[in-house]
């Protein structure tokens, strides 16, 4: 990750005591033991414990022209076994990075074992290894947490990049500290009468405690910030802290003078306003914004100083864990979220006394269809929801209120349903659009002749308007289409329905090829009329009339067909009408429908 240089170094201490909590030397590097929240700043590069390298696992160079930039060093040792992590929080426009060694030695520290250095242009107040305590989930500045073991020894390093420094803090977390809550790391380590900085929260009660064997006398001093001043009337082992301050102590045994320095730091306790309930009407996958929430809970404290995060039980937001993402995916109904609020600075420092109800009413959802049709042999149809949520309240465009209603008009009518609880609502609306479908009918059956074998083309044409038809030939499946190709000559029945189910009509039809004109002259061509393919029906019979309805011929699937006489005379010149029957399946004589049913004699 590429970041931006400035040339301007600002300098802010967490407190003004941080500076004894913060070394920039590795061999220096602060021993930290138990899980006390650590509090520093930093100020200079430092020496250069990369010496010149250009990178250390994930960092890069600074505008120092070296890895190190305003850099802090830490050191601590395991006492135990499990998962261990920790939070780096820091103002929210400030950017800051870390690397983690496993190592004994700073010159020796190898490639880091954890490691970010994404810059913060997402406004993060959190880096770190394990979990982001905001509940942010993606964060990129949070690493995988550490599966540690006994006896292992760390280096944290922790550079500010951005050079506007206003401090950070320190708070080890993961399962380990639920075993051992006050030995997960290992005190000995520390060399010092009055033992690692204390970071306090400002109701507790901090006492120092010199206790030494053969001690003849005590001297406590202070540094407000001014220098180290003598507390008056102080002379016993142990000291209670008024105050943040540097304390010193002074003991001595006759022997030798023992002189011992401690960082104490009080940081404010946050308080959680009282937060109100949050109503919100929920469709699936709805994301309630927990952000939203935040300026409530924190009412006129800064956001700078403290983060708010919310939880799903007491028992988590009492000890900071399993932390709600703020873009909650909530089902419907109630549930209790509970707030934590917590210190920046100190993260054992929080409040967690408020809750609030989180209300996800169900928003309706209508199921029925947009569209719905009116059979013309019924008169009417219903709409709307067949099986209605007794929860709910529907209300008609047309006034009446119930889930469906039986509509005989055709048009658009649109049903509300209603959702209400803890005096809110939420509602859907549906539009259906209504039609009236009349049962179809067969006007003419287009038959396109190719060689009577299997290629033949029949096009249905229908009545009316209606548009939503299907059709079917003999046992075939139906099709939207109403064009059937190859078709074999004989007689076929057809099948037409409405797709809505407001009925089903069916016609026989006859496929046979005739000529439409005749010249019995001589020449051999076309000499005489005949239909072909008549042996595919049962007892065929031909009839020909002239115009005046005089019958001229009448022929069966035997004869070769009309040479244009009558009684061995000639006819004239004209059209001629003929019919075509034939037995069909039930028995019964039927002339055939839907053929060109007139011809011309041509002389």
């Amino acid at each position: 990750m590429v970041k931006l240089v400035t040339g301007t170094l600002l300098f802010c201490l967490f407190w003004q005591f941080s500076h004894a909590q913060v070394s920039q030397e590795c061999g220096n590097a602060i021993p930290i033991c138990s899980n006390t929240p650590i509090n520093g700043g930093t100020n200079g590069f430092g020496a250069d414990d990369f010496n010149g390298a250009a990178s250390s696992g994930c960092l890069e160079q600074t505008l120092s022209g070296a890895i190190e930039s305003n850099s802090a060093w830490y050191r601590f040792r395991t006492a135990a076994s499990g998962q261990l992590g920790f939070n780096i929080g820091h103002n929210s426009n400030e950017d800051w990075d870390f690397a983690l060694y496993r190592a004994t030695d700073c010159n020796s520290l190898g490639e880091p074992i954890r490691c970010n250095f994404f810059d913060n242009s997402e406004n993060k107040s959190f880096i770190g290894v394990g979990e982001d305590p905001t509940g942010d989930e993606d964060s990129v500045h949070y690493e995988d947490w550490l599966e540690v073991n006994a006896g292992e020894d760390y280096y944290l390093f922790i550079n500010n990049f951005s050079n506007v420094n206003s401090g950070f803090s320190i708070q080890f977390t993961g399962d380990i500290w639920v075993d051992h809550p006050t030995d997960a790391l290992d005190c000995s380590i520390i060399n010092n009468l009055l033992g690692p900085p204390i970071a306090a929260c400002e109701n507790e009660t901090v006492v120092l405690d010199a206790t030494t064997s053969g001690a003849m006398s005590y001297e406590w001093y202070s540094d407000t910030g001014s220098g180290f001043q003598l507390i008056s009337g102080v002379t016993s082992a142990t000291y209670t802290v008024p105050e943040s301050a540097q304390y010193r102590v002074v003991v001595s045994t006759g022997m030798e003078t023992i002189i011992s320095d401690v960082q104490v730091g009080f940081t404010p306790v946050p308080v959680t306003e009282t937060m109100t309930d949050a109503v919100f009407c929920h469709v699936p996958d709805t994301i309630f914004d927990l952000a939203a929430k935040d300026a409530e809970a924190l009412g006129s404290q800064s956001p700078d100083d403290f983060v708010v995060s919310y939880h799903s039980s007491q028992a988590d937001a009492n000890l900071g864990i399993n932390p709600l993402q703020k873009q909650y995916e909530k089902g419907f109904g109630q549930e209790t979220i509970y707030v934590r609020t917590t210190s920046l600075a100190n993260p054992d420092c929080f409040d967690a006394s408020q809750n609030f109800i989180l209300d996800a009413i169900e928003t309706p959802e209508l199921t029925f269809s947009e569209e719905a049709v009116i059979c013309e042999s019924m008169g009417y149809v219903e709409i709307g929801e067949t099986m209605p949520n007794p929860a709910y309240t529907y209300e008609w465009s047309t006034g009446e209120q119930t889930p469906s209603i039986m509509v005989s008009n055709e048009g658009e009518y649109t049903l509300t349903a209603t959702n209400s609880s803890s005096g809110s609502s939420c509602e859907t609306s549906k539009m259906v659009a209504v039609s009236i479908s009349t049962l179809p009918s067969i006007a003419d059956v287009s038959i396109d002749v190719q060689d009577l074998r299997s290629n033949n083309i029949v096009t249905i044409i229908t009545e009316g308007n209606n548009t939503n038809l299907e059709y079917r030939m003999d046992d075939g499946a139906y099709q939207s289409s109403n064009i059937f190709e190859g078709v074999a000559p004989g007689d076929h029945k057809v099948y037409l329905r409405d797709v809505y189910g407001c009925g089903e009509i069916q016609d026989e039809i006859v496929v046979v090829g005739f000529l439409t004109s005749f010249s019995p002259n001589g020449d051999v061509l076309n000499e005489s009329w005949h239909i072909d393919g008549l042996s595919e029906l049962n007892s065929p019979i031909v009839t020909i009339y002239d115009r005046y309805g005089k019958l001229i011929k009448q022929m069966t699937e035997s004869d070769a067909g009309w040479d244009g006489s009558l009684n061995g005379q000639p006819l004239p010149s004209t059209d001629y009408w003929f019919k075509l029957s034939y037995v069909d399946d039930n028995g019964n004589r039927v002339n055939a429908k839907y053929l060109q049913s007139h011809f011309s004699l041509v002389r």
